[in-house]
C-alpha cells in the first residue's frame, strides 16, 4: 500500500493546533519530530531501558500526516477521492489561516511518497541473530545455520513493542531469571514488551507467566512471539493496564502468588513499583530489577530494602546493573 505524506515545517507550540486543525480536514497518521525532552510521566509510562540523552530542544518540530494512495495515483481522504494537490492546497489555507491568530514557524510543507514498508518494517535492517551467552537470538526473517541446531533458541520479532535482547539490561535479567527459576515457578513480568523476559523463562522451566504493560501493541508482540517459539497460549496471560496505580490490575495479577517478580524498567519506576510488587511476591520469592543506570543504583537498593526485601545480588555490565532480593 502506498502513502502520500505531507511534512509540515513548525514550532513545539504549535503541535497541537495544527494536528487537530489538519485532522478537521481529514487528515490522519500524525508524526512527531521534535527534540522536547520527555515529561515525568512519558518517563514513567517507558517499559523499556532508560534513552540517552538527546540534542537540546530548538522548538523546531516536523509533523507528518499520510493519505492512502490508489492504484491510479488519486488519494482518498474521509472515503472521498482527491488529488495530491488539492490536499497541499487545501493545507496551505489551513496554515495561512493559523498564521493570523498564532505563530506556527516557518510552516512551509514537502510532499513526498512512502509504503507501509517505510515505518512498519526498516528497522529490521538493523537487528539480526545474536548471542546471549548460549541461547541463540533470532528474528522471523533469518534462518538456524547447520552451527546452531541444538542450541536454545529464541525467536523474537518486536515488532511495536519493545525488547530484543540486545541490551544489557535485557540480558542481566536473563541470566538472573536462568539462575533463580525453578520448574513450574510461577512468573510476573511488570513490562513485558515483546514478552523476551516472560517467554525464555517458561523456556527456563517456569510454569506460567502473567505479563503487564502499559501499551495495547503489546498483546499482539506477545501473542505472535509466544506462538513463534511454540508457547502454549494459556502459560503466558497478558495484562494491559498500570500496576503501579490501578487497584483493578493488582486485584487482577494476585497477591502473595508468584515465584518470580522480574522488571526492566527505568529506575524512578522501580522505585515506586517495588512497593507495590512486595505485595505479589511469595514469601522466599524473587524480584529481579534491571534498567538502572549506574548513578541509579543506591536509590534502587534503598527502594527496595525500604520495601523490606533482602538484597542479594548486585550485579553490572556496562554501565547498567541489576539488583535482585528476595521476600
Amino acid at each position: 500500500m502506498k502513502w502520500t505524506k505531507f511534512k509540515i515545517k513548525t514550532i513545539t507550540e504549535a503541535e497541537d493546533i495544527l494536528i487537530s486543525t489538519l485532522y478537521d480536514i481529514g487528515l490522519e497518521g500524525a508524526q512527531i519530530e521534535d527534540k522536547v525532552p520527555l515529561t515525568p510521566l512519558e518517563k514513567e509510562q517507558m517499559f523499556v531501558d532508560i534513552l540517552p540523552d538527546g540534542p537540546e530542544d530548538d522548538g523546531i518540530a516536523y509533523l507528518s500526516f499520510f493519505v492512502e494512495e490508489k492504484e491510479d495515483g488519486a488519494l482518498e481522504i474521509m472515503g472521498e477521492r482527491t488529488t495530491r494537490e488539492a490536499v497541499l492546497e487545501k493545507v496551505r489555507e489551513e496554515l495561512e489561516t493559523l498564521r493570523q491568530f498564532c505563530d506556527i514557524g516557518e510552516g512551509s510543507i514537502s510532499v513526498e511518497e512512502t509504503e507501509d514498508i517505510d515505518w512498519i518494517n526498516n528497522w529490521k535492517q538493523y537487528f539480526h541473530q545474536f548471542y546471549i551467552d548460549d541461547i541463540l537470538v533470532i528474528p522471523s526473517w533469518e534462518d538456524v545455520s547447520v552451527e546452531d541446531k541444538g542450541r536454545m533458541v529464541l525467536h523474537i520479532d518486536p515488532g511495536t513493542a519493545f525488547g530484543t535482547g540486545m541490551h544489557e539490561t535485557t540480558q542481566l535479567c536473563i541470566r538472573q531469571l536462568r539462575k533463580y527459576i525453578a520448574p513450574g515457578a510461577r512468573l510476573l513480568d511488570v513490562g513485558t514488551g515483546s514478552g523476551i523476559l516472560a517467554i525464555l523463562s517458561l523456556m527456563f522451566g517456569a510454569g506460567h507467566a502473567v505479563g503487564t504493560d502499559l501499551d495495547p501493541c503489546v498483546a499482539e508482540a506477545v501473542e505472535q512471539n509466544c506462538s513463534a517459539n511454540d508457547i502454549d497460549p494459556s502459560r503466558f496471560e497478558m495484562m494491559i493496564g498500570n500496576l503501579i496505580t490501578e487497584k483493578a490490575v493488582q486485584d487482577r495479577v494476585g497477591y502473595d502468588c508468584y515465584d518470580i517478580v522480574v522488571a526492566n524498567i527505568l529506575a524512578d519506576v522501580l522505585i515506586a513499583l517495588t512497593p507495590v510488587v512486595v505485595g505479589q511476591l511469595k514469601k522466599g520469592g524473587i524480584y529481579i530489577t534491571s534498567g538502572i543506570i549506574d548513578d541509579k543504583e543506591q536509590v534502587v537498593v534503598e527502594a527496595v530494602e525500604a520495601a523490606g526485601l533482602k538484597v542479594l545480588e548486585v550485579n553490572r555490565q556496562g554501565e547498567w546493573v541489576s539488583v535482585t532480593a528476595a521476600k
